[in-house]
């Protein structure tokens, strides 16, 4: 057999390899990401939160060093999966006012006050937490986690909420500069 003919067979026999790994690197879903919103986390605790993994991106306007309150969104598609939104304060965030507020950007479903070395509320589908963090803006930082894609009369997410608002905040709050504040 001459080196061509063997060329041509062993071309052969690897095209069902390549059909094969070309298949599933187009599956729908996509691996969780391990920053959202500049913050670390580990994929396994925002599996539970995101329902749709396609086509996964962020849209963001929160700017750090300017500590100006603005919102950052995880899509799926056009689709929001998770929608955080920082906020920097002079003085102290009332949580439950912002949980029962009329605003859109603050509200959780059935918040309840959970013990956390931040002062912190978990709903149905989000979550509130605040500490004191010095900035340009203010002396206290906010986080709302709302999570569009959770029925607001779903209780069953209610602890994998706050598994990741325990893992989330004081994270973001070292990106921050902040992570000791209390």
């Amino acid at each position: 057999m001459n080196a061509r003919v063997l060329a041509v067979l062993l071309n052969l026999a690897a095209l069902p390899l390549t059909f094969l790994t070309a298949s599933c690197a187009r599956s729908s879903d996509q691996a969780l990401p391990r920053m959202i919103c500049g913050t670390q986390i580990d994929p396994d605790l925002t599996r539970a939160l995101v329902s749709s993994r396609h086509d996964l991106h962020e849209f963001s306007r929160v700017d750090r060093s300017s500590a100006v309150s603005a919102p950052c969104v995880l899509l799926s598609g056009r689709d929001p999966v998770i929608n955080l939104h920082f906020w920097w304060a002079d003085g102290p965030a009332d949580l439950r006012e912002m949980a029962e507020g009329a605003g859109t950007v603050s509200r959780v479903t059935d918040a309840r006050k959970i013990a956390f070395r931040y002062e912190a509320v978990v709903g149905t589908d989000g979550a509130i937490a605040a500490s004191r963090c010095m900035s340009k803006t203010g002396d206290h930082f906010a986080l709302t986690l709302q999570l569009p894609q959770i029925k607001l009369t779903d209780q069953s997410h209610r602890k994998d909420i706050e598994k990741f608002m325990r893992a989330y905040f004081p994270a973001t709050l070292r990106t921050l500069g902040c992570g000791g504040s209390r």
